[in-house]
């Protein structure tokens, strides 16, 4: 499958984070690493985005957040589990279709090599 270009920046973010702190953290420590790896590479996001839920006209704030939202374009659903489970991928597709989204990652960072623990999605 080829990724488009900020898609491969963010995955090559995410694999140094990992190269430097391996499996085993919290999900929070793997964030604020890869934040700091997005900002030193020039890319713009935003931490915990709220995401309103519009249910019959109304926007109710019902305390979801996009791990991380990069440039607008994409949603990038951080994990740090022993595996993934379709709950994982039906969340991040919810936040993908609740927020307008075309393009997620979901990244978990509790695998031996990152590769493995890595999913993009496309609407």
């Amino acid at each position: 499958m080829k990724f488009d270009s900020l898609s491969n920046q963010v995955i090559g973010c995410a694999l140094e984070v990992h190269k430097h702190l391996g499996p085993g953290l919290p999900e929070s420590t793997y964030e604020q690493c890869l934040a700091h790896e997005l900002s030193s590479v020039g890319i713009s996001f935003q931490l915990q985005k709220p995401l309103p839920v519009e249910y019959k006209g109304l926007m109710l704030e019902c305390g979801y957040r996009i791990d991380v939202l990069i440039e607008d374009q994409l949603i990038v659903e951080l994990k740090s589990v022993n595996t993934l489970l379709p709950i994982h991928e039906a969340q991040i597709l919810t936040y993908m279709k609740l927020g307008n989204i075309k393009t997620g990652l979901l990244i978990n960072f509790n695998t031996v090599r990152l590769k493995d623990g890595i999913k993009r999605f496309v609407l």
